[in-house]
């Protein structure tokens, strides 16, 4: 292998990756989550090696409400998957603490017969702050697992409100789970999330099938009045029990309908080139920030500068210009 930067030890850890050897997996998620500067870049020369054996799977970005039931849905889902053949990756995202930076990280926890499965692998990592329910190296642990040769990804979010719109933008299907008695169809509308959302399904079915029913209708009734992310297809809405296994099969049918149905017309091919140069994108946004933030001129000025604007002595418009100015200085 003559990869660009890639050091003997990364050699084998790609070696790893493709031959599906869960601690080369691990290693290497570990490696793109560092924030080293040395880490970073043999980082991106191990994404860029692995680049050619990426884009087979199916990505699925699952969000919820807490209470819906996440973990325990995507136990159940997984193993049905391993049931029919296929290889499972989860990468979960849990909450940091704003005070203590801390995460629980306790979703292996809660998926304790699908994370035995050889099949399967199950990273949790934590938000750290990154906005949008996701971790700030999702993308690149995405792209790791499926070079790895999982044949279904599942991006799990944070699952603390209605703001998880991020894992729309890395992933081919938008997986919205719900709790019945949730709201009526207004209250359904006024959640932004609705229009990003491939496929809503209505969780714990099995404890009031009346209301659950009633809430998937009234779901039904809300998302024909609004716009639908693809023309080409209309979000169902489905009703399942994930601790009894009821409506699982019919999920991934349905799944399985979308990616089909999308292929067929060229929009998953479509949304996977948006979402990389809309990546391509974000990433500049946090190189320039980054390398804002460590000018020496920037450095330099920068306590005074937000002193003043604290004091109620500069502006904070004034402020940003006279900052913004300094990076003259890169060019």
């Amino acid at each position: 292998m003559a990869e660009l930067g890639l050091i003997p030890a990364d050699r084998d850890l790609v070696e790893g990756v493709v031959a599906g050897r869960r601690r080369a997996l691990a290693k290497a998620i570990t490696l793109v989550e560092s924030t080293r500067a040395d880490h970073r870049e043999r980082a991106a020369a191990l994404l860029d090696a692995l680049l050619p054996h990426t884009g087979r799977s199916l990505r699925i970005g699952l969000t919820g409400v807490p209470g819906a039931g996440k973990s325990t849905f995507i136990e159940a889902f997984g193993l049905h998957l391993i049931e029919q053949g296929l290889k499972v990756a989860v990468l979960a995202v849990d909450p940091s603490s704003s005070k203590s930076g801390g995460s629980i990280l306790g979703d292996k926890t809660r998926m304790e017969r699908l994370c035995q499965a050889e099949a399967a692998f199950i990273r949790p990592s934590p938000s750290a702050g990154t906005l949008g329910g996701v971790a700030e190296k999702t993308r690149e642990a995405l792209l790791v697992c499926e070079a790895a040769g999982h044949d279904v990804v599942i991006v799990e979010t944070v699952g603390v409100g209605q703001s998880e719109t991020v894992v729309a933008g890395m992933t081919d299907v938008f997986v919205l789970l719900q709790l019945p008695n949730a709201g009526d169809d207004l209250q359904a509308i006024k959640k932004g999330i609705m229009e990003l959302a491939d496929v809503v399904i209505y969780n714990k079915a099995d404890l009031d099938a009346t209301a659950a029913e009633r809430a998937a209708m009234q779901m039904r009734s809300a998302l024909s009045l609004l716009h639908p992310a693809s023309p080409n297809w209309q979000p169902p809405v489905l009703r399942a029990s994930a601790l009894r296994g009821e409506g699982i099969a019919a999920v991934w049918r349905t799944l399985q309908e979308y990616r089909d149905t999308l292929t067929a017309s060229g929009e998953l091919a479509e949304k996977r080139r948006r979402q990389s140069l809309d990546w391509m994108w974000q990433l500049i946004d946090a190189g320039l920030r980054h390398r804002f933030r460590e000018h020496p001129a920037v450095k330099s000025a920068l306590p005074q500068t937000t002193a003043a604007v604290a004091d109620g002595g500069m502006t904070p418009t004034v402020a940003a210009h006279r900052m913004l100015n300094l990076m003259n200085r890169f060019f």
